[in-house]
Parts: C-alpha cells; sequence; structure tokens
C-alpha cells in the first residue's frame, strides 16, 4: 500500500494539551543540545546533528522549523533554505552545493529543502533527464551513507497534508496581505501535478528509507500536531542514538 495513504491526517491535539507537549520537547531537545555541543555531562563535543524537511508547498515547514530552533542558542545551530540551483551551481553535480551547509561534530543543521529536490521538483518538472534523476536514488544513498557512517545523525520529514487543507492554505494567503508574497504562479502549477509528485515521493520513500536515515511522514493538515510530532521525533531519535553510543542521557 502507498505509504502516503495511510497516513492520518485527522490527527489533532488541543491547544493546551499541545501547547504542553511542545514545551516540553523543546526543553528535552535544548538539554539535548547542550549535550551534543558539550556544554554538558563530560564536556566533549558530540556527533553532528542534520534535520531535513520536505513537503507539500505550504505544508507547515517554516512554522515547524521556528518551533524547533525556538529554544536553541542561534549561534549553535545553523538553518538553510534551498531554491532552485544557480546557473554556477548547475556546472557541478547536484550534490556539491550541500556540502558547505552541513555540520561538524558539536554542530547542528536544519534543511528547509535538500538533495531530494533531484528526485521531486526536477523529476517532475523536466529539470533533470530521466537517466539523471533515477541514477540520484543511489547517489543520495551513498551520500547518506557516508554521512552517517562518519557520525551524523540524520533525520529526515516529509510533511503531508492533504489538497483540501493545502488549497485553504494557498486561499489564506493569497487574501492575506502580509502572507501573499509566500504564494507563487509556481505554487499553483505544482499543485495541478498533485499525482505526478505523489508518484515522485512514494518512489522517493521507498528508496531512500534506510536504517541510519528513516524518513519521517508528519500528518500536517493540524498544524498544532505536526510541530509536537516533529519535536518528539527529534528527540526521541536523539535520546536513542545517543544511548547507544553510551551517553549518559540523565539530568545532571
Amino acid at each position: 500500500m502507498a505509504r502516503l495513504s495511510k497516513v492520518d491526517l485527522s490527527a489533532d491535539l488541543s491547544r493546551d494539551e499541545g501547547e504542553q507537549r511542545l514545551e516540553a520537547a523543546q526543553q528535552r531537545l535544548l538539554r539535548l543540545r547542550l549535550l551534543l555541543g558539550g556544554q554538558l555531562g563530560e564536556h566533549k563535543i558530540g556527533p553532528p546533528l542534520c534535520v531535513v524537511f520536505e513537503g507539500w508547498d505550504a505544508s507547515g515547514k517554516g512554522g515547524t522549523i521556528k518551533r524547533l530552533v525556538a529554544p536553541l542558542d542561534p549561534r549553535h545551530v545553523r538553518v538553510a533554505q534551498f531554491a532552485a540551483p544557480t546557473y554556477d551551481e548547475k556546472r557541478h553535480h547536484f550534490l556539491q552545493r550541500f556540502w558547505g551547509v552541513l555540520p561538524g561534530w558539536g554542530g547542528m543543521a536544519v534543511l528547509d529543502r535538500s538533495w531530494y529536490g533531484r528526485v521531486l521538483v526536477e523529476r517532475v518538472e523536466g529539470f533533470a533527464t530521466v537517466k539523471q534523476w533515477k541514477r540520484a536514488y543511489d547517489e543520495i544513498a551513498e551520500f547518506e551513507r557516508t554521512l552517517t557512517a562518519e557520525g551524523m545523525i540524520l533525520i529526515k520529514f516529509w510533511m503531508h497534508v492533504s489538497p483540501e487543507e493545502q488549497l485553504r492554505r494557498f486561499e489564506d494567503r493569497a487574501n492575506d496581505p502580509l502572507r501573499s508574497w509566500k504564494l507563487t504562479d509556481e505554487d499553483w502549477r505544482n499543485r495541478e501535478k498533485r499525482g505526478d509528485y505523489e508518484a515522485a515521493v512514494e518512489e522517493m520513500l521507498k528508496r531512500t528509507d534506510r536504517p541510519r536515515a528513516r524518513w519521517h511522514v508528519v500528518p500536517g493538515d493540524s498544524k498544532r500536531y505536526a510541530r509536537v510530532a516533529v519535536l518528539e521525533q527529534v528527540c526521541h531519535t536523539l535520546e536513542s542514538k545517543l544511548t547507544k553510543r553510551g551517553y549518559d542521557l540523565e539530568p545532571v
């Protein structure tokens, strides 16, 4: 069965529960981030952490990233956004432009869109040849294997929303003079190709979901639920990975 069709988009939280769980997760993440940075525990720097966000247009990536990094010292986390590659970037292998933002030991990076553009928008819109995007699955898998073999903790999210909720958000943006700039003609064109994009997403999830680089598909029709789900998943993955590596996670 297709993975996207199994997502429960009705998932939601009450305002009170959402606020409580979000704050608790942010405090957990803050402590874990200090541990990774060497400010707690044995004061040794921990493995690099990279959180990758992909998802539908208007799926809530920006708001979720904002909550993810809010409790953290901005000197200790980098947020990078990726749009279409520039003319000069196209002269190089498609993975080249991502190396510079990846975190080193003790560091953290959050990517708003990523190397998966090659098998999503570049595939659907014809910006990459069939040979290029078909080859990219193995290239991406090997790229991520290289990063995780060197110790990186890599967490990947697909933010999933229904076409009905996406349309509602598009219309809200179009009618809000302070947010209308966020909605482009390209967003509307991409929406018309939803079926093609769903096929691309399904193949991406199937072929690049690996033990050290799992995909987490997040129900996003409720922004409150999605934000909590992401924060809690990041904390859970970090705690699990660090425990396996012998870190003491008990409060000092």
